[in-house]
């Protein structure tokens, strides 16, 4: 069993992945478990096979404790912790090949509370990976575009599992911004470059002091292109979790 857990920010996409990645991998006779983790979720694209919502639901927390919208995703974020066990046991009677981790909208509910780290490591022993999501909507712009890095940059220093970087989206822009924001991530000075021509004199030399920042750390971000509208770039990310999971053997 592999689980992936699909991170970022709100808006970029991880629910509507969570649903056509997992549906492309039946598609390929795999089995999957698709795993809600957002207590406030209204509506999904997808049902979900283990959902927090039978534990915790961020409504009823309102209700009982009452408290604003931000306030009962916070405690929930936490409550969520306390049914591990329950979670982790529905999981694994449902065996599957795949489960896939849709985590709440706000990121930091999940990235950088004490319970997301607890969360994955005590969900499963089984191999993890995290897939953050690069909004390209958002990171057309190279400002943007630093701010996503140092935000996986601090996913991955809080999680430290395999992270793979998805630049969801894609079919929201036109080809030629996909390219470019390719090209930011696998070239630091395409990303300067940009940097100098687009951003103000204080942003510019901020967003480039990070960048070189984390470039001296040795991380990287190469990014795949992803359309869950158009099920593009899909099987790019299987590939590569294959190589993180099994160093590229496919699931039988």
């Amino acid at each position: 069993m592999y689980l992936i857990f699909i991170v970022g920010t709100a808006g970029c996409g991880k629910s509507l992945l969570t649903a056509t990645f997992s549906d492309w991998l039946r598609l390929k006779k795999q089995s999957v478990t698709c795993v809600n983790l957002d207590s406030a979720a209204l509506t999904l694209p997808y049902t979900p096979d283990v959902d927090v919502r039978d534990y915790v639901r961020a409504e009823d927390l309102m209700e009982k404790y009452d408290l604003g919208p931000n306030g009962a995703v916070v405690m929930s974020a936490d409550l969520i912790a306390t049914e591990i066990d329950s979670l982790r046991t529905e999981i694994e009677e449902l065996n599957s090949d795949y489960v896939i981790v849709d985590t709440p909208g706000q990121m930091e509910l999940f990235a950088f509370r004490a319970s997301g780290p607890y969360i994955v490591k005590e969900l499963s022993s089984d191999p993890k990976a995290l897939l953050y999501l690069f909004d390209a909507t958002f990171s057309a712009d190279p400002l943007n575009h630093v701010s996503n890095m140092f935000l996986a940059t601090a996913v991955y220093t809080r999680f430290l599992v395999p992270q793979l970087y998805v630049l969801s989206k894609t079919d929201l822009v036109p080809r030629r911004v996909v390219k470019r924001t390719l090209t930011w991530s696998s070239r630091t000075g395409a990303l300067e470059e940009a940097l100098e021509a687009e951003a103000s004199d204080t942003n510019r030399l901020m967003a480039r002091d990070i960048s070189l920042l984390i470039s001296r750390l040795g991380l990287s971000f190469p990014l795949i292109p992803v359309s869950s509208k158009k099920q593009e770039g899909l099987i790019n990310v299987h590939s590569v979790l294959m190589r993180i999971f099994t160093g590229g053997e496919e699931v039988i």
